[in-house]
């Protein structure tokens, strides 16, 4: 059995809306992530039998279990909404883990919500099986992300441009407070809502934060930390809107996301991003926009609204030399490289020679340490100059080994796993969901999926998961 919490169901009206997953047709697991199910306390025997998938698919409520739907406000594509909301995801509250934490416990397509304005709540096995297999490599990589415990198929068929198999993801996260849930009161004026969400966030995330202003300083201080160790893997997010950023500064919400084959870094792949607001070298000054938006929803906390704006204003600033130093600790350690002056030059000669031929981001770095970096470059000659500088510096090659995936969630895997699991097939997900949360381990058995997709495989567009 799993025993709930639900302290955001606390909080005073406004916040969310109470509402209950709506019953799927025949319910099957997909995928149980056992480590994380331990790791919180809780027992994959159970969450494998009949009671625990009814409850990972909507179908039942645990003990304790508080559903609701979030409120939240966001800046799409820089375009203010000021209501969203958890329009096809319901969170049946908090389990705490052995060691303390509280781990929120949502399901994604499972029905309508208050907020699901024309859409059906559902969700499609496609958007389920990708979340599932890349929020787990990134946690593999150590990013701060929320996690996928299960994969649920529904036995319904969705429709989006034709129909499609259903299912549902059980997503796990510190909490699902965004930028957008603070925007959502401070566009109508609430102190009193602001002030409660202030406080509820403090005391969940940041206890030695004294207030909005530390609160805002610490919420940067992670965020610089988290946009730093995307670059460093090649990942662009896709839909870096503001209610898209979670306070506790994990990666959250993979719709149209995808890592880089080739890179170049005006690298774009969300179908809807047709100008390149959140292109990979986008991604640190989208950061700061977001954060800004904050910033301005926590002013009237602030005191004196002059001195509050100035206060405001220099902790967000403060992110460019706390992403600065988190970018040359990730590409430092990609190059296997510690406080060296030479980081920098080094990381931004290499990255200019990959773009000018497109060489594989994960590749390269891979390849430093057995000399097969080389061969991904059609002309040689700049980096074989690059690598004579790089090993004057002395580079530990098990530091590289250790920041370096030898395997990504390819977008071309991706599809054919997905386009396999629509037709009935989960073993292509299974494979590829092993080998991705083992992602510096080289094996024989994975080499295939180490390697760049051929041309006809390229996949050029992504799409928001519906």
């Amino acid at each position: 059995m799993i025993h709930f919490d639900n302290s955001y169901a606390r909080l005073p009206d406004g916040f969310f809306a109470r509402v209950r997953p709506t019953p799927v047709a025949a319910p099957s697991l997909i995928a149980l992530n056992e480590p994380l199910a331990r790791a919180m306390g809780l027992d994959p025997d159970w969450l494998r039998g009949p009671e625990g998938v009814a409850m990972l698919a909507g179908n039942d409520l645990p003990q304790g279990a508080d559903p609701i739907a979030q409120a939240y406000a966001g800046h799409q594509f820089g375009g203010f909404v000021p209501q969203l909301g958890d329009g096809r995801a319901v969170l049946l509250g908090e389990v705490v883990s052995p060691d303390g934490q509280r781990h929120d416990i949502q399901l994604k397509g499972c029905g309508k919500t208050p907020f699901s304005r024309r859409g059906d709540g559902r969700a499609w096995v496609g958007p389920v099986l990708r979340e599932y297999l890349v929020s787990e490599f990134m946690a593999a990589m150590d990013v701060p992300t929320t996690r996928a415990l299960a994969a649920v198929s529904t036995g319904e068929t969705v429709w989006r441009e034709a129909g499609r198999p259903g299912g549902v993801l059980t997503r796990v996260a510190a909490s699902h407070i965004r930028v957008g849930t603070f925007q959502f009161f401070a566009v109508r004026g609430n102190e009193a809502a602001l002030t409660a969400l202030t406080d509820h966030v403090i005391s969940r995330h940041y206890p030695t934060a004294d207030g909005p202003l530390t609160l805002l300083q610490q919420v940067v201080a992670r965020q610089a930390d988290t946009i730093a160790q995307w670059m460093g893997l090649g990942f662009i997010h896709g839909v870096m809107n503001t209610d898209n950023m979670a306070i506790s500064g994990e990666t959250i919400d993979y719709g149209p996301c995808a890592f880089m084959d080739g890179y170049h870094p005006d690298t774009v792949f969300s179908s809807i991003d047709r100008m390149g607001r959140y292109a990979w070298a986008q991604q640190p000054q989208i950061a700061v926009w977001n954060l800004a938006q904050f910033a301005s929803s926590l002013i009237p906390l602030m005191g004196e609204q002059d001195s509050a704006i100035e206060a405001a204003t220099k902790a967000v600033h403060d992110f460019a030399p706390l992403y600065q130093a988190a970018w040359l600790r990730r590409f430092g350690a990609k190059l296997g490289l510690v406080e060296n002056p030479q980081i920098q030059p080094l990381a931004e000669e290499l990255l200019t020679v990959m773009a000018r031929q497109r060489a594989d981001f994960t590749r390269v770095f891979a390849g430093l340490t057995d000399g097969t970096a080389r061969h991904e470059f059609s002309d040689p000659a700049p980096f074989d100059a690059w690598i004579r500088t790089w090993c004057a510096q002395g580079p530990d090659r098990d530091l590289i080994t250790t920041a370096n995936p030898r395997r990504i969630p390819r977008n071309h895997q991706i599809e054919a796993a997905i386009t396999a699991a629509s037709n009935g097939d989960f073993a292509p997900f299974h494979r590829l969901s092993v080998a991705l949360t083992n992602p510096r381990e080289e094996r024989r058995e994975w080499a295939d999926l180490a390697l760049a997709p051929r041309p006809e495989q390229v996949v050029s567009q992504t799409f928001c998961g519906t």
